[in-house]
């Protein structure tokens, strides 16, 4: 943009001075010279070819002969130079240089702790949607221009800031932000391992503090994640297994780890998997996965070993129904199984083999992996009796494992448990709670917990059985259950009972009525209602406090 700029202020520059420097004569007839300002105004509408005519008087011969070198000069250079600077705005390279810069002082403004995100597709989009309701900042790169519009029109709130480059380039995770110290987490969910692996290597060496969230297919690839030292791998086909051997062996286990992700304590006639013969249609990665769950249940299983693109490139179609796939299903025991499971790839697939299964046996239970969210109208309307959406379980262990990392190390716990004691651990929760609890989470600072941080500065010790009593009533309870405590030395007490005493930095996960929740954050972080609570008395401000205490 040098040149253009550089040839209209030496075009202006060179007539401006002419006219200034060629004698007039003014309405009088005396000489006069025309000052800056009337030079300036004329060679303006001259160049952009208005014309407005002889200012301020009549030019002499001279001067109209200036004014006739002038215009060829001026509007000569005027249009190359506007010209070039049209060409120079519509240039690919430049507005991609203007984006990154608006991009880079965007993200160099944030203040709070953020996200990097990378990938904008379903899973994201309903992982940024949790994450925004929670308040986080959110950065986003995506290599595809058309995604990044696509994500700037859904107008998230915090706005997400968003720009298109090479999401495995480290010059790209730079201009994210990843060096900063506000940057709390990155996240690659891309269904190439490979790229995850690069990405989230590069991302340990930039900042060995981030919190990095990689999606795993396989147990080779999570294992070798591992040993690159990321501890926080998602693998949705074992989450699906996991989630499915629990509600077959240990239902009371399930209905917990249901409850971290809004399910209530209440197991509708649906939900229970029956027992008897399974059919497996697709022997993938989640097929599998899902073998090794059966197994571990004692469940008799039979596998169809269906892979969705050869099917559809040997019948040039994507329907699974016709007298030879009938046929198979038969063979396969659909008559006398107790559930199918279609989990191939392809979801209208899964979609057609269960509706033909039905056919074969009406009272099969029905149980379907669903790749993308946008089809989860056809399943219901399908009433196939329980879907697994891999993008949504992504989603919702990516957003616990970055904004609820207590909720997800509880779900961990709950994994080593019994039945049993998910038995006692869901019949005390609708006691003390009820059907439906709030599950929050709340660490002991000046942020979070105002009063009883500063009350425990202070010296003082209070126990779990304190913040439990009711702010209505001090001498009784709330509806209030505390499942987990993790100190500052990362250890984790389970379950904890009403005598443990409270560290500052302790983070404490919570279950409760919504009033008792609202009433929990009001005792913690009001000084009035705690030291009534805890002590019995408002608290005194100023001197009377200080008397009180001398």
């Amino acid at each position: 943009m040098r040149t253009p700029f550089l040839v209209i202020i030496l075009t202006f520059s060179i007539t401006i001075i002419g006219l200034v420097l060629i004698p007039g004569v003014d309405a009088n007839g005396k000489p006069y010279h025309m000052n800056f300002l009337d030079a300036f105004y004329f060679v303006s509408f001259m160049a952009s070819t208005i014309g407005f005519g002889e200012i301020p008087y009549e030019f002499t011969y001279a001067q109209r002969l200036w004014v006739l070198f002038s215009i060829y000069v001026a509007v000569i250079g005027w249009f190359y130079a506007i010209g070039t600077l049209v060409a120079l705005i519509q240039d690919k390279k430049l507005l991609t240089e203007l984006k990154i810069s608006k991009f880079t002082k965007r993200v160099a403004s944030l203040k709070e702790p953020f996200v990097i995100i990378l990938g904008y597709n379903h899973t994201t989009k309903e992982l940024i949607n949790k994450l925004s309701q929670d308040g986080k900042r959110i950065v986003v790169i995506d290599k595809n221009q058309d995604k990044v519009d696509e994500l700037e029109l859904e107008n998230f709130i915090p706005e997400v800031y968003a720009i298109s480059a090479d999401t495995t380039a480290p010059d790209t995770l730079r201009l994210a932000g990843i060096k900063k110290r506000n940057c709390k987490a990155l996240i690659t969910l891309f269904d190439n391992d490979f790229k995850n692996t690069k990405v989230a290597l590069l991302a340990k060496l930039l900042n060995k503090n981030i919190n990095i969230v990689v999606k795993s297919t396989t147990k080779e690839q999570t294992e070798h994640l591992r040993n690159l030292g990321i501890k926080n791998i998602i693998d949705p086909f074992l989450l699906v297994a996991n989630r499915f051997g629990l509600a077959l062996s240990k239902p009371n286990l399930w209905i917990l780890e249901m409850l971290i992700f809004g399910h209530d304590l209440y197991i509708r006639d649906y939900e229970a998997l029956p027992k008897g013969k399974y059919i497996i249609c697709g022997y993938g990665r989640m097929g599998k996965a899902l073998r090794e769950a059966l197994d571990k249940a004692n469940v008799e299983c039979a596998f169809i070993d269906l892979k969705s693109a050869v099917h559809k490139s040997k019948k040039q179609s994507a329907i699974f129904g016709d007298a030879e796939d009938y046929n198979t299903l038969l063979e396969a025991g659909t008559k006398e199984a107790s559930a199918i499971i279609s989990a191939t790839k392809d979801d209208l697939i899964n979609l057609t083999i269960l509706l033909t299964a039905k056919k074969i046996n009406p009272n099969i239970y029905t149980i379907a992996r669903e790749n993308t969210i946008d089809d989860i109208t056809i399943f219901n309307s399908a009433k196939i009796d329980r879907v697994y959406i891999l993008e949504e379980i992504i989603s919702e262990h990516a957003h616990k494992l970055v904004s609820k990392p207590l909720t997800y190390r509880f779900l961990q716990e709950i994994y080593k448990q019994s039945d049993e004691w998910g038995k006692n651990l869901t019949n005390k929760l609708k006691k003390e709670t009820n059907y439906n609890p709030e599950i929050f989470e709340i660490r002991v600072v000046k942020s979070q917990a105002f009063a009883l941080t500063n009350y425990l500065k202070d010296g003082h010790s209070v126990n779990l059985g304190l913040l439990a009593r009711s702010l209505e009533d001090r001498t009784k309870r709330s509806n209030i259950l505390f499942l987990m405590v993790k100190n500052r030395k990362e250890e984790v007490t389970l379950l904890p009972d009403d005598n443990y005493e409270v560290k500052v930095s302790d983070r404490i996960l919570v279950a409760s009525t919504y009033e008792a929740k609202n009433d929990f954050l009001t005792l913690i972080n009001n000084y009035n209602e705690f030291f009534y609570v805890v002590e019995g008395h408002d608290y005194k401000f100023g001197i009377l406090n200080k008397l009180l205490k001398d």
